[in-house]
């Protein structure tokens, strides 16, 4: 019997090398690790009992082999690129299964160093992800779906309006109003809705000055040069606040194409945003246009809807005012209005921490 002051530093290595083994072993994971040069030369139970080969086989760069074929150069950039410059590896490809079937899998990989930053070690696992990646994309065919069903509610309500209008022509403008509206909606719901990569929109990744450059474009001057000239911070966007922020431009822009600086040759629209702290103030400033005599004596129903999309939808506050030189519309909104989903995914996740 060996007294535990009897006990060597090589023993205590082993009875270390033994327990990390048991634990790895226990792990639902695939659990690997390789030598500071990427040599693979151990792997857990559960990664023999996944891939069914033999003990020993996939040591080295045998663990290649058993990704599928379209996968296996990409995995090895990855892995070639995390050895030199010691970043950690993450990749998804698939791997394959003892009975030949090919599972999403996750792969990760940190580095352990000594005390001179030098990489000694290298550990890994293997997260079978294939259930996750079925429901995901599931989803989002179910979604693709969805949006397209509501893509054509759109084109059907404006369609039954523009021939409705045609039996009613003295609801024509009312008609041509309604439906401008409705398709600015549309253009809105098809920038936020899901996509896949071959449906994604061409104007840009999903944040609130691509979506207003789009919305402008009808507006631009006839060289093609914008006349709502954007400046300042850019947002994150999604679809809880497009609605609401596409019926608030579009009113802008479409009176000002008819009343104010869009209405004349050399007028032009500066549209500001900034963040403030937990504020994001949107300022629409209109320049070279008719002179204005000061504030209508009543807010038609673009004005109060706009209001509604602001105070209502968005929790901000939107405030007017008429000067000589042209219309100044402030939306102060909070921060986290333009992008409520990640606002919520921020708080779970400092909460979670």
């Amino acid at each position: 019997m060996r007294y535990p002051e009897q006990t060597t530093a090589e023993d205590r290595s082993r009875d270390r090398r033994e327990a990390l083994a048991a634990i790895a072993d226990a792990m639902p994971q695939m659990v690997w690790s390789t030598r500071p040069d990427g040599f693979h030369d151990y792997y857990n139970a559960r990664w023999y009992e996944f891939t069914g080969v033999p003990d020993g086989s996939t040591d080295g760069e045998g663990w290649n082999d058993m990704f599928h074929p379209e996968d296996q150069e990409r995995a090895w950039a990855r892995w070639r690129h995390s050895l030199k410059t010691g970043e950690p590896y993450e990749i998804e490809y698939r791997l394959r299964r003892h009975d030949g079937v090919y599972r999403w899998t996750l792969g990760r990989a940190m580095p352990l160093r000594n005390e001179a930053g030098e990489i000694v070690r290298w550990y890994g696992t293997c997260t079978d992800i294939d259930d996750l990646k079925r429901m995901e994309q599931a989803k989002e065919l179910l979604s693709q779906e969805l949006s397209h069903r509501i893509k054509n509610i759109f084109a059907v309500v404006s369609a039954l309006i523009a021939l409705s209008a045609r039996r009613f022509p003295e609801a024509k403008d009312f008609a041509a109003a309604v439906r401008t509206r409705i398709n600015a909606l549309a253009r809105a719901h098809e920038f936020v809705r899901p996509h896949t990569e071959s449906s994604r929109p061409t104007v840009g990744s999903m944040t609130l000055h691509a979506f207003l450059s789009d919305l402008f474009k009808a507006y631009a001057g006839p060289d093609g040069a914008a006349r709502v000239r954007l400046t300042g911070d850019d947002a994150s966007f999604d679809d809880q606040a497009a609605t609401s922020v596409a019926l608030l431009f579009h009113e802008l822009a479409t009176n000002a194409a008819k009343y104010g600086a869009l209405s004349t040759e050399g007028g032009w629209v500066d549209l500001d945003t900034r963040r403030t702290d937990d504020r994001f103030v949107l300022s629409w400033t209109e320049n070279g246009g008719p002179p204005l005599a000061g504030e209508p004596e009543r807010a038609g129903f673009g004005a109060s809807l706009a209001t509604l999309s602001v105070e209502g939808q968005l929790g901000g506050r939107l405030t007017r005012t008429w000067v000589r030189e042209g219309l100044r519309v402030v939306a102060d909104l909070p921060a986290t209005a333009l992008a409520r989903r990640r606002a919520a995914l921020n708080v779970a996740s400092m909460t979670s921490g």
